[in-house]
């Protein structure tokens, strides 16, 4: 694969990676199918409402501390950066900063600016950004209405780049351009590789990038690599303009979150000789031992990485074993981002948990590096198969299928989704920081998470009672995929044979 840095926009992950939003199957199907990158989409003949792209470019841009987003959008549009806000407040109170809000401006196009053009609104948002936040840059989302009427951002852009001391960052996000909000990560990440990062002057040998969220677990993995002398920078959210134009000075590139981390890490590698590692994700031991065993070949520290191992694990093996004999026995579903499905089954089963079902939002059938992801890879070559599907957020597939496995435990990464299977009465952990099950500790940290959550269901159980669903006992009765019909292709074939 390539990043190409040459035009204005990412390639969006359906013509990229063939990435796939609909799919009913098991894991090593989702591996082979990969592996020949012949996997296509289902499409569904209804769907629920899900995310945008444009909200994933906006959630990463608008938390680079000294930065300004402006978006060109309708106001509705910037409503994703009231919750951006929300973790703008968490990560500064995780770090003990003062409390400030997000420095971000919407353009609000009306039906005015969609018929005769917004570029007059757009100039002075621009210009309000810059009087009203002095930032070191502006970036500037654009949206379906921009796209749509064929707004050029970036000609815009260049006019102001006289008046407007400070780099102006066009960041293509349209949520009509592709069926993944995941799109919008690699939108963001091809902003600033493309017009904030700048060659390395210098190398740090002991300076490694750690792209993630927003950090908040991050004192764990400062303890873990400073035992290898090496200090990590948390990207990109919290960081400033600055520090962003000198990631190409580390000596390597790790990630939390292969759908997260993938085009940034990948763009820092081709084009700025960063090496990206690449792994198992660090959640769970044998993740973490993936994670720092190929940043150990990478660096030359390979003696060191097996001490640190063998040390770290050690100290958890007597907690590990008790709590895998708490939770033998217990079933789960995983709803979550792929890179976290696929991880989390594996952690689950790392404690004894049986993985009933995986659900991932959607499938990337390879990485920006051009191979299947590790994890799929890693859980397709254990005796046991695991039924995945790729949902997409929809809610009333997952309601369906918790109805049919009445599972003990639900984990997700969604918040909207945790809502729905706690009203079915079912125990459920939100996984909302990254770093729940980061390395050792934090194995065991989620273990007694999942053990504390399954041994009180007394809320869940007391929500069930009140509530009634708006899915009626005929939807629920149907096969979860009803409405997920076959990719077009095969669709293609059949009709002919008809005929």
């Amino acid at each position: 694969m390539s990043i190409n840095l040459n035009t204005p926009e990412a390639q969006i992950r359906e013509n990229r990676l063939s990435s796939i939003t609909g799919y009913k199957g098991s894991i090593k199907d989702l591996a082979t199918q990969a592996g020949g990158c012949s996997l296509k989409s289902g499409e569904r003949g209804f769907t629920q409402t899900t995310a945008c792209s444009l909200g994933c470019a906006q959630g990463q841009l608008v938390l680079v501390k000294d930065a300004a987003v402006v978006g060109h959008s309708a106001i509705g549009c910037g409503s994703d950066t009231i919750q951006a806000n929300i973790n703008n407040r968490r990560g500064q109170f995780s770090r003990e900063w003062e409390h400030t809000n997000i420095n971000y401006i919407n353009t609000n196009m009306t039906e005015e600016a969609t018929v005769f053009g917004g570029a007059a609104k757009l100039r002075e948002g621009i210009r309000e950004a810059y009087r009203r936040f002095n930032p070191k840059a502006i970036f500037v989302t654009t949206s379906c209405v921009s796209g749509i009427i064929g707004e050029d951002v970036t000609g815009i852009l260049e006019g102001l780049a006289e008046e407007i001391p400070v780099p102006l960052v066009p960041v293509h996000c349209e949520g009509f351009r592709s069926k993944l909000w995941a799109s919008g990560f690699d939108a963001a990440f091809h902003a600033i590789l493309t017009y904030i990062v700048k060659p390395a002057e210098k190398k740090d040998p002991n300076l490694v990038n750690i792209i993630n969220f927003s950090g908040i677990g991050r004192k764990e993995v400062i303890r873990l690599l400073g035992r290898l002398g090496l200090v990590p920078q948390f990207l990109v959210q919290f960081t400033t303009v600055a520090q962003l134009e000198k990631i190409s000075e580390a000596a390597a590139t790790l990630s939390f979150c292969g759908t997260l981390g993938s085009y940034l890490a990948s763009g820092l590698e081709e084009h700025f000789g960063v090496p990206y590692i690449k792994s198992l994700q660090p959640h769970g031991i044998a993740g973490v031992n993936s994670w720092l065993r190929e940043l150990g070949k990478v660096l030359g520290r390979e003696e060191d990485v097996e001490k640190l191992i063998a040390e770290e694990t050690a100290a958890v093996a007597p907690e590990l074993a008790e709590l895998r004999e708490k939770l033998q026995g217990k079933r789960v579903v995983i709803g979550m981002g792929p890179s976290f499905a696929q991880n989390y089954a594996r952690v689950l089963q790392e404690l004894a948990v049986e993985v009933a079902w995986t659900a991932s939002w959607h499938f990337d059938q390879r990485h920006d590096y051009g191979e299947v992801p590790a994890a799929v890879l890693d859980l397709a070559e254990k005796k046991k198969d695991i039924p995945a599907c790729v949902s997409e957020l929809q809610v009333h597939e997952i309601n369906n299928l918790l109805t049919k496995l009445k599972p003990d435990l639900f984990v997700c990464r969604h918040p909207g989704m945790a809502i729905w299977s706690a009203k079915l009465g079912i125990p459920t952990i939100f996984i909302n920081d990254e770093y729940q099950s980061f390395g050792y500790n934090g194995l065991i940290s989620f273990g007694n998470r999942v053990a504390d959550t399954l041994a009180n269901p007394t809320f869940v159980n007391y929500l069930a009672s009140k509530i009634k669903l708006p899915y009626t006992n005929w939807w629920l009765e149907q096969d979860a995929f009803k409405f997920l019909g076959e990719a077009p292709q095969k669709k293609q074939k059949l009709t002919k044979a008809v005929v």
